[in-house]
């Protein structure tokens, strides 16, 4: 099980850093910014092979489910 954020939306925003520096802006100057979306993942095939039962609710609610 793994919940992290969406690493394209962080490469965007790292993106958007770059550009600032490029242009001349101090890189102590620029804001520092928390992740907005997050993403939940599950491994069904390593919960079985550790004897683990996830629970429908928690099944329902990942945003993906490897089988």
């Amino acid at each position: 099980m793994a919940y992290s954020t969406i690493l394209y939306g962080m490469y965007q925003r790292l993106a958007d850093y770059v550009e600032r520096i490029l242009k001349g802006a101090k890189p102590g100057d620029l804001p520092i910014e928390r992740p907005s979306t997050f993403q939940l993942t599950l491994n069904l095939k390593t919960a079985r092979a550790l004897g683990l039962t996830i629970p429908q609710p928690l099944l329902l609610r990942a945003d993906e489910v490897v089988e």
